[in-house]
């Protein structure tokens, strides 16, 4: 299976080479959200790798109110309006609330259907008529076998253009581990449907007692490698100019500097898999 998007010009699909889902976790300021845009298309149009530029105008669902949330929906929406604009590229951002879906539609050529609201049907609904190409995070509390059901909430509102993205499950308290097994499992529940792999996310770890998630940046280049192995259609990653500075998730970010070595490697392993012919073993 693969989506068919007006609005997106390259095609997706498990078979077809990787595309990036990259940028911010979050909107902080117009400065750092611009120039990580334009050195992701930058670096994209090097490489040859496809792109959609992800950033979040409000974090919803964050563990502590101190937490920073974002500019949020007016103008967080006019920042990557205006991003989109000057560099064109095409945009996706998580929606929270089923009253913003409309706005966000208007600019973006994606949404994200966060994790923890996966199961949310009336956000769903909502999401699915937008038209629009969806992500669909894969909530670390349910299987890949309960993935289906997600899926088929999206077929029954007439939303086809649909991917999932596994981001790590839980293991225990405040643990996550990637279940590689369960790719396989995903693509065939899920009719081969388009899978992608949040790097960033399954890297959270948090402390006991802790506020914030921390996060095993020096072993994102390990996963990645692995999941990009696994023949799937995109990789999921947040960076960062200074992720120490970072105003949310930024022990699970890729420094930006390192953008364009990390890809070559990514790019390097999914063309090597994907050139050899389908092996069946039953």
């Amino acid at each position: 299976m693969k989506v068919n998007n007006s609005s997106i010009k390259f095609e997706i699909g498990n078979d077809h080479p990787i595309f990036l889902i990259g940028g911010l976790n979050v909107i902080e300021n117009e400065e750092i959200t611009y120039q990580t845009a334009k050195h992701f298309k930058k670096i994209c149009n090097k490489l040859n790798i496809e792109l959609l530029f992800k950033a979040s105008y409000d974090k919803a669902n964050r563990s502590s109110i101190d937490s920073y949330r974002g500019p949020g929906l007016k103008q967080g929406l006019k920042i990557l309006q205006d991003i989109k604009k000057e560099l064109s590229i095409n945009i996706i951002t998580d929606v929270h609330n089923e009253n913003e879906v409309e706005e966000a539609a208007n600019i973006c050529d994606a949404l994200q259907l966060p994790a923890f609201l996966a199961r949310q049907t009336s956000l769903i609904e909502s999401l699915a008529k937008s038209h629009k190409l969806i992500n669909i995070k894969k909530p670390q509390f349910i299987s890949p076998h309960q993935v289906v059901n997600i899926v088929e909430k999206f077929f029954h509102y007439g939303n086809h253009n649909i991917m999932v993205c596994e981001r790590g499950s839980n293991f225990g308290y405040d643990n996550l581990v990637v279940d590689f097994l369960g790719f396989e499992v995903i693509k065939k529940t899920c009719h081969n449907i388009p899978l992608i792999f949040d790097i960033t996310h399954s890297l959270q770890f948090r402390n006991i007692n802790d506020k914030q998630s921390g996060g095993r940046r020096e072993q994102i280049l390990d996963l990645a490698l692995a999941g990009t192995a696994l023949s799937i259609s995109g990789i999921f990653l947040e960076t960062h100019p200074n992720p120490d500075e970072a105003l949310c998730d930024g022990p699970s970010a890729l420094p930006l500097d390192k953008l364009e070595d990390f890809l070559v490697r990514l790019i390097a392993v999914d063309n090597l898999v994907k050139s050899f012919s389908k092996l069946e073993i039953k």
